[in-house]
Order: structure tokens, then C-alpha cells, then sequence
């Protein structure tokens, strides 16, 4: 298994970097994170849930679970997802054609990545 040596999130690109033990870096947007999540409420328990409107979806924490993984904390609120090295390198390996039927299933469902409502406050 490769192990995962460091997270790096960027919070103005709302990009992670992930960097294997075998030198290998990967970097994920938030958004793709997000509706991928390997947790069940998106992995709907066999049935995956399709996630839309996530594209402007940011990370406000990365906790450590033990050496196995990473719980990520979206500012949307989810936080159910546990994120292991294994998943982590899956989604290198396999993120494009992941990505793809995710954008293949939005269109089928006559779904957006774009946020509903775009909501600003200034001071």
C-alpha cells in the first residue's frame, strides 16, 4: 500500500496536493472530493447519490485518521467521508474516467456543477 507522506490545501485554487511514500504527487480539486466522497451518504449504501451544484465547494479541515486516512471537512458542512491512502490513490489512478462518468451523469440527470443561489456578503 502506498502510504500518503503529506496534504498540502490550497485554499485560492481549492487544490489538494497529495504526496505518496513512492514519490508519487497527485493533486484533486475540492469539488471533485466532494462528489466523490467515499462516504455513505454519497456512495448511497450500493446506490450512489449524485452530488451537483459543488463546483465553487471549498475545504475548511483536514483531520488525520490514524496513518490510514484523512477526514476531510467541506464548507458545505459534509464531513463523513474518510479518505484513505488506498482511496486517495484510486482516485490518481482512475480519477479521470471517474470524473468523466460523474460529468456524464450530471448531464443525464439534466444537473449543473454551479451552485444554485450565489450568495455574497461584504463589509
Amino acid at each position: 500500500m502506498h502510504q500518503v507522506t503529506r496534504l498540502h490545501y490550497h485554499r485560492h485554487s481549492k487544490l489538494l496536493d497529495v504526496e505518496f511514500s513512492d514519490g508519487v504527487m497527485a493533486t484533486f480539486s475540492a469539488e471533485m472530493l466532494r462528489v466523490l466522497s467515499p462516504s455513505a451518504e454519497v456512495r448511497g449504501h450500493g446506490k450512489p447519490v449524485l452530488v451537483a451544484n459543488k463546483r465553487d465547494i471549498g475545504i475548511s479541515n483536514i483531520l488525520p485518521v490514524g496513518l490510514y486516512a484523512a477526514k476531510i471537512v467541506f464548507d458545505d458542512g459534509h464531513d463523513t467521508g474518510l479518505y484513505s491512502w488506498h482511496y486517495f490513490r484510486q482516485l490518481h489512478e482512475h480519477g479521470d474516467s471517474m470524473w468523466q462518468d460523474y460529468l456524464d451523469r450530471l448531464q443525464q440527470a439534466n444537473a449543473v456543477r454551479e451552485t444554485k443561489l450565489d450568495i455574497r456578503i461584504s463589509s
